[in-house]
């Protein structure tokens, strides 16, 4: 199948925290023999900032945000078989999401894949004259990166004839245990940029933490931090590019994961984060959120808290040896059940499902 994919960006996870699931089921749906087009604007610094060259399983296309360009561009998926809108491209989102409905041909399908599925509804809610809203009832299919049965019934709501979670998961040829590097020693390490809509649980789970337990060493990367007031014992190192996302991972004692406020509140939204560090065989340890046994069981393989006092707590009685082990347990759980190769495998069952469906509905229109 030939799959034209409009998002915001493959090559560059700068500002762009989806790169990475882009990445991994792509890569993985091209494994299994799709011909995957990756459409990226050049916008926001991102092709400044590139941390992977144009990969080999897809043909990458970076255009100039202008709209001579989005036209040309938009014509190409005339030529696919599954034409993808992602959410959050930040240039020209209404235009994409009405130009895809546009030039896909009559006989191909066409998806809006969310990767932020909690804020879109959010939007949607609040303004009756959203695209999405509008686009919904001639979309063939809605992807989502996380959300559940929440997600699922509101999609619904608004109108999707299908609405599918294709979780995030473990890319394990990008992920995966590495020597550490001592300029990520500490005990607790988080990577995440700086958000609206995380900044209030990112002060309570880990800042809290820190000023709890003044003699330990917090490291936190990310976009957004320089200006932030932090107790002297956490020290922001800025963005941290995906080569060096391994040994973040797996040189401190513990590292942390903190969802945003609507990804919380939905549940189970597992960030690709959770599964970077699985994969690394790091000691994670996350804020709860509803789902979290869906994917990590709860002090085998992963660390739960509910606030800043249980990450202190967590850390104040973690040994390396405990440390070690559910990490090695996280480790295996998520090769087991969380790759991007299983998750491909259930993209390709919704397509084929999908697929005949249109075809068995087209039969009964000629007839």
């Amino acid at each position: 199948m030939k799959i034209a994919f409009y998002g915001s960006s493959l090559l560059s996870s700068y500002w762009n925290g989806a790169a990475t699931y882009y990445r991994g089921i792509l890569r993985a749906l091209a494994d299994r023999g799709h011909d995957v087009t990756f459409y990226e604007p050049d916008a926001f610094d991102r092709q400044q900032h590139r941390d992977i060259d144009p990969p080999e399983w897809a043909r990458s296309v970076v255009y100039p945000a202008t709209e001579e360009a989005l036209h040309e561009v938009l014509r190409e998926a005339r030529h696919a078989d599954l034409v993808v809108k992602a959410n959050g491209v930040g240039v020209f989102d209404r235009e994409l999401l009405q130009g895809i409905l546009r030039e896909a041909r009559p006989d191909a399908l066409t998806a809006y894949w969310d990767v932020d599925a909690a804020a879109t509804l959010d939007e949607m809610r609040s303004d009756e004259d959203h695209p999405v809203r509008h686009a919904l009832p001639q979309l063939d299919l809605v992807f989502t990166y996380g959300g559940g049965p929440p997600v699922v019934n509101a999609y619904r709501d608004f109108g999707a004839r299908e609405c599918v979670p294709i979780y995030n998961a473990l890319d394990t040829s990008t992920h995966h245990p590495v020597p550490a590097d001592p300029a990520f020693n500490c005990d607790l390490g988080f990577l995440a940029n700086r958000l609206p809509d995380r900044e209030a649980r990112v002060e309570e789970f880990f800042l809290k933490a820190a000023s709890l337990l003044p003699d330990a060493k917090f490291l936190i990367g990310g976009n957004g931090w320089h200006d932030k007031p932090m107790p002297k014992n956490v020290t922001p190192i800025g963005h941290v590019g995906t080569a060096s996302h391994n040994a973040f991972n797996c040189t401190p004692l513990a590292v942390l994961n903190v969802a945003r406020d609507s990804m919380a509140e939905v549940g189970f939204s597992p960030a690709t984060r959770v599964f970077e560090a699985a994969g690394a065989g790091a000691c994670l340890i996350t804020d709860y959120w509803e789902g979290i046994e869906q994917f990590l069981e709860p002090d085998e393989e992963v660390l739960v808290a509910r606030d800043g006092q249980d990450v202190a707590d967590h850390l104040a009685s973690l040994t390396r040896e405990r440390a070690e082990a559910i990490g090695q347990a996280a480790l295996k759980r998520v090769r087991k059940d969380h790759t991007y190769e299983l998750r491909a495998a259930e993209v390709d069952e919704v397509l084929d499902r999908t697929l005949a469906q249109s075809e068995r509905a087209a039969g009964s229109v000629a007839r």
